[in-house]
């Protein structure tokens, strides 16, 4: 009976501690983002994954510079729910919800600050919302600096672009803009940017401060030309397969954590725009700032153009405006 008994309490015990063992046990699951570890998307990425690790059941990793593949097949890995999160650019998600292209109406915004701004407006988070369908939740956006362009030889105006080529990313309303500037766009990922900028396949590139200081794209062109003519946010995605498998309790911390998040990063980008123009100065870049009417004139055939591609795009330029 004694011997029973004991083997009850020692059943009963090893249940409780596999009960326990469960309770404790993270869940693993990965953060994916196209960008270098000093990129504010990945900072952004890291300062999330850590929030989420000390407050919830989820211990988080993140893989930068595109390690768990392309960012179309990242997208497809969080369609199938292989992949939890994902920094995707805006750019990117405008080949699949064409309202994403709002984004890039040239000269709307005049820094991070105004475009961090406009993320909160009720069409950008419609635009979100539509991304359900495609198989991901939409948790924000994360903004890296203004577009500008950084050349092998000084640009003072759009006449000494005619014919360059420029690395422009790989959508239409980029490949638009740069042909109405008078250059020729040249689709290329980031990793074959420096040394078709050695080899003179680019001329030049269009890229924010983040990634020319991340990845030092200076040291091939050393002309920096503050045109800040567009915004480049990324979006926070979540797989929709894996959220619905969330306690509502589960999915409210990780709105929230995404919310501060995005607003950390919008002042914590503010203030990287002047220490990577610091950075570049004290690496011996010549900079320099151009406001011409070509590239104002260009503006207008581009927005006029993707305004009519769809209401919200229409929406979303009369509320920032």
């Amino acid at each position: 009976m004694k011997d029973i008994k004991r083997n009850l309490c020692l059943l009963t015990a090893f249940i409780v501690m596999l009960g326990f063992s469960g309770v404790v046990s993270a869940e693993r699951i990965k953060f994916s983002t196209p960008t270098p570890p000093p990129h504010i998307f990945t900072k952004s990425a890291n300062k999330f994954a850590n929030e989420l690790t000390a407050q919830s059941n989820f211990k988080t990793k993140v893989h930068p510079l595109n390690k768990l593949g392309n960012v179309p097949a990242v997208i497809s890995l969080l369609q199938s729910g292989a992949l939890e999160f994902a920094i995707v650019p805006a750019g990117d998600l405008a080949r699949h919800e064409v309202s994403f292209y709002a984004w890039f109406l040239p000269y709307t915004f005049s820094g991070v600050a105004a475009a961090g701004a406009a993320a909160n407006t009720r069409s950008a988070q419609t635009m979100l919302e539509r991304l359900d369908k495609l198989g991901m939740i939409g948790l924000g956006y994360i903004f890296p600096g203004q577009r500008h362009v950084l050349s092998k030889t000084a640009i003072s105006s759009t006449s000494d672009l005619a014919n360059k080529k420029v690395r422009a990313f790989p959508n239409e309303i980029f490949e638009m803009w740069w042909k109405q500037a008078g250059a020729a766009p040249t689709a290329l990922p980031l990793p074959e940017i420096a040394p078709s900028l050695t080899t003179g396949v680019l001329d030049a590139v269009d890229v924010d401060l983040d990634i020319v200081v991340g990845l030092k794209f200076y040291k091939q062109a050393p002309h920096l030309a503050l045109t800040n003519h567009m915004a480049f946010p990324g979006v926070a995605l979540a797989s929709k397969k894996w959220w619905d498998g969330l306690s509502a309790n589960d999915q409210k911390t990780i709105r929230q954590l995404f919310a501060s998040t995005q607003k950390w990063a919008i002042g914590e980008q503010v203030k990287a725009e002047a220490n990577n123009l610091d950075k570049l100065r004290a690496e011996g870049v010549s900079i320099s700032e151009i406001d011409s009417a070509d590239f104002r004139k260009a503006a207008v055939v581009v927005r006029d153009a993707f305004l009519k591609r769809d209401s919200l795009i229409q929406e979303f330029y009369n509320e920032v405006k």
